[in-house]
Parts: structure tokens; C-alpha cells; sequence
């Protein structure tokens, strides 16, 4: 076997020193005896390390506290305990490189990034090592392994993470296809929200999602949601589906982008106002109100997960004007539900009201 080769080591607080190589911590015989288990040739010898974690998705919501389980077992059981070294990370996803979680040993553990204060293992029942994210972000949904190590063995096992969420298709202010692939990240974060997955626009289309122009997804690749097949949209000659353009040049190719825009912390409402507003105006209405103007993704999230109800226009932080409606009545526009766009008019216009949010 090749040597294995250990950068300096790395401090944990309250404790001293444990060399750190590749994002795991290894026991050194030699100066460290109390953590190396000393029996790594019993699992060579018959008895089998397993790593158990859920087959199905979890679900949860921006801002909330999940749980991600992983229990680890011996066939045949051991009849004395042993100290395993655990490492959680995120895979690679879309271009993302992979981002370490967290790594123990024992009580002593080291979190990394941004994960750091916001994630800790459940060890109160014996050989539970399940990891708790608070304060969910959009960026943290995706696949996590969990990695257990007992001396020469190691298994894993994989937990996928998912937020709940509401898909939109986005459109700049300028008429359709203006957005490069990093222009369309810009965009979908200043409406609160992220560039969504394939999944997350596939899962859309089979709520109904319909929308004929083409648009960035996270891996780069183009493609729009059709459930009525028509004569602009591919003809209709084509099955309903979500249809593929490929992958795209990231800086020279332009489309429109698909953003994800998870449930709110806060409260999205439609300011009761006694005259129509500028768009400078309804900013301030919204801030003498002890509120921000709404962003787009926060009026999706609203209508989606919040029942918001409304046939009045008002504008939104982009400088666009819309209003959602969930249950569809006459003098309010189409007959299906949804967030209805007014595009983006003159922002001197006092045409319309504004929609607020306000942060519990």
C-alpha cells in the first residue's frame, strides 16, 4: 500500500490536535492511542459495517430545521462499542463542486462553510449519526452522503434533500431571450429565488405548468414545459412534455430562466393604500408600512403555499406589475389560476397598487 500522506494538523476547539487529510480525521497510533478502536481486523474477520439512510426524498421549506437520518449497524452486532469517524458532504451537482458539511469523532465535530453553526449530528441514540440543518437555505437542497469509518472500513450512504417550492418562468424587462446562463442566476436571486433544477420544472409541468417560451435550467441546459401542444410551441403534432433545446453556451447563448422560489419566512400582502402609487411611491408605501416591496418569487410563494388571493394590481420590486389569483372569478383575467403579469410599465404611471412583504 502507497503511504498515506497527512497535511498539518487541524485544531478543534477544546481539543487537541487530529490530522486532517482529504476531509476525514485519522487516529495516529503512535501519539494517539485512546482514539484509534484497535480492532479494525475484526471487520476484516467476518463482521460487516452498514450504513443505513433513507431511499425517498425528504421534503421541507426554506428557513426550516430538517433532519437528514443515517444509522450505521455491524452484522453480527458487536458486543462493545466502538469510536467511528463520520463525514456528511454535499455531491457535486450541475457544476457545483462538492462542499464538506461536517466531520466527527465522538463528541468532537468540525462544520465547514456555510454550514458552519447551523448544523450538528443527533448522537442520543447509539449508532445514529443523522445530521440537523436549521435554517434551511435555497442553495442546500440537493444530495448529501454520510460516510462511516471504523479503521480500514468505510461505507456510505446517500440522503437527497428537497425544498418545497414553486416554479416560475422569468422574462426581462426588455422583451424575451436576454439572459445568458450567469445573468439568469443574477436575476433569479434578486427575486428571491434560484435557477431551478430540471426536476423541480419537470415536477411543475405535471401541475400544470405551461409555457412556451424557452428558458435556463441549474445544469445549463434549455427547455420549456408544454401541456397544450400549439402550432408556436413545437406544433401539434408534439406529445405535451418539457422540451429539451440541450445544453447551451453559459455567456453567448440567451434565453429567458426558469427560477424556484421556495415557501416564506415572512408575509406577502397588498397594501390598502387610498391612491395609486409610482413605483418610487409604492417603495416607500411598503417602507412606511415597516415592509419591503415584494419580489416576484415572494408573490409566487405567497399564492402557492399562502392562499394569496387577490384581483388587484400592484407593482413588485423588478418593476413589474401583477396579481395572483387562486381562485379564478369573472373581471379577473383567465379562468386557471395563477400569477397574472401586468410586464412592466412605465414606472411613472400611478396606475396601480403595491404588493408588500413584511418578515416575521
Amino acid at each position: 500500500m502507497g503511504l498515506l500522506l497527512l497535511v498539518p494538523l487541524l485544531l478543534l476547539p477544546g481539543s487537541y490536535g487530529l490530522p486532517f487529510y482529504n476531509g476525514f480525521y485519522y487516529s495516529n497510533s503512535a501519539n494517539d492511542q485512546n482514539l484509534g478502536n484497535g480492532h479494525g481486523k475484526d471487520l476484516l474477520n467476518g463482521v460487516k459495517l452498514v450504513v443505513e439512510t433513507p431511499e425517498e426524498t425528504l421534503f421541507t421549506y426554506q428557513g426550516a430545521s430538517v433532519i437528514l437520518p443515517c444509522r450505521y449497524r455491524y452484522e453480527p452486532a458487536l458486543v462493545s462499542p466502538r469510536r467511528v469517524r463520520v463525514k456528511w458532504w454535499k455531491l457535486s451537482e450541475n457544476g457545483a463542486p462538492e462542499k464538506d458539511v461536517l466531520v466527527a469523532i465522538g463528541l468532537r465535530h468540525r462544520s465547514f462553510g456555510d454550514y458552519q453553526g447551523r448544523v450538528h449530528l443527533r448522537q442520543d441514540k447509539e449508532h445514529d449519526v443523522s445530521l440537523e440543518i436549521q435554517d434551511l437555505r435555497l442553495e442546500d437542497y440537493g444530495r448529501y452522503r454520510c460516510e462511516v469509518i471504523d479503521g480500514l472500513e468505510d461505507e456510505s450512504g446517500l440522503v437527497e434533500l428537497e425544498l418545497r417550492g414553486v416554479v416560475f418562468p422569468y422574462q426581462s424587462p426588455n422583451g424575451r431571450y436576454q439572459f445568458n446562463f450567469h445573468e439568469g442566476q443574477q436575476v433569479c436571486a434578486e427575486q428571491a429565488a434560484v435557477v431551478a433544477s430540471f426536476e423541480q420544472l419537470f415536477r411543475a409541468w405535471e401541475e400544470g405548468l405551461d409555457w412556451c417560451n424557452a428558458g435556463w435550467l441549474q445544469d445549463a441546459t434549455v427547455q420549456y414545459p408544454i401541456m397544450l401542444p400549439r402550432q408556436p410551441c413545437g406544433g401539434p403534432g408534439l406529445a405535451p412534455g418539457v422540451r429539451s433545446y440541450g445544453p447551451r453556451h453559459r455567456r453567448l447563448h440567451r434565453y429567458d430562466v426558469f427560477c424556484f422560489a421556495t415557501a416564506l419566512k415572512g408575509r406577502v400582502y397588498y397594501l390598502e393604500h387610498p391612491e395609486k402609487l409610482t413605483l418610487t411611491e409604492a417603495r416607500e408605501a411598503c417602507q412606511e408600512d415597516d415592509a419591503t416591496i415584494a419580489k416576484v418569487g415572494q408573490l409566487f410563494a405567497a399564492w402557492k403555499f399562502h392562499g394569496l388571493d387577490r384581483c388587484d394590481t400592484g407593482w413588485l420590486a423588478d418593476g413589474s406589475v401583477r396579481y395572483p389569483v387562486v381562485h379564478p372569478h369573472p373581471n379577473c383575467g383567465p379562468p386557471e389560476p395563477g400569477v397574472r403579469s401586468f410586464g412592466f410599465p412605465d414606472p411613472q404611471s400611478r396606475l396601480y397598487g403595491v404588493y408588500c412583504y413584511r418578515q416575521h
